[in-house]
């Protein structure tokens, strides 16, 4: 699994790494029943304090995302994608409202606004099936 970390950002490390599995198991790369690597080896793997790792493990678990199996690791719940799935709708019709809500009061109209979601959405949904069809995983 790849994590993109920004270690300069507003969110704090653990939560960055704790969204990101979610959106892995949400968006099917991380299944049911799938190893998560350990937290001595994506310490190292991220050059990020283990304590780092172990919160954002320690929250997935209470989070019912993954679960330990005895004296191996830790593993995604096999039931664990729904409840990501719903997390990821919350994240983005946060951003979603934050953003709608600066460029409102920025001046930004309802027209302006819709067109801009519009032209992004394509631009977004074009990069997105380049590439699928790239890697192929298309259908063309």
């Amino acid at each position: 699994m790849f994590f993109s970390i920004d270690a300069d950002g507003d969110i704090p490390i653990y939560e960055q790494i704790v969204r990101q599995v979610k959106l892995a198991v949400a968006d099917g790369i991380l299944v049911g029943g799938q190893m998560v690597p350990s937290v001595r080896q994506l310490a190292s793997d991220l050059a990020i304090n283990s304590n780092t790792i172990a919160r954002a493990y320690q929250e997935l678990q209470s989070d019912h995302v993954l679960e330990p199996l005895r004296g191996r690791g830790m593993v995604v719940r096999r039931d664990a994608m729904k409840r990501c799935t719903k997390a990821r709708n919350s994240l983005v019709a946060e951003s979603v409202r934050r953003a709608l809500a600066d460029a409102l009061a920025g001046g930004m109209t309802t027209t302006e606004l819709r067109e801009l979601f519009e032209t992004e959405l394509d631009r977004q949904s074009a990069i997105i099936e380049k590439a699928k069809y790239v890697s192929g995983n298309g259908n063309a």
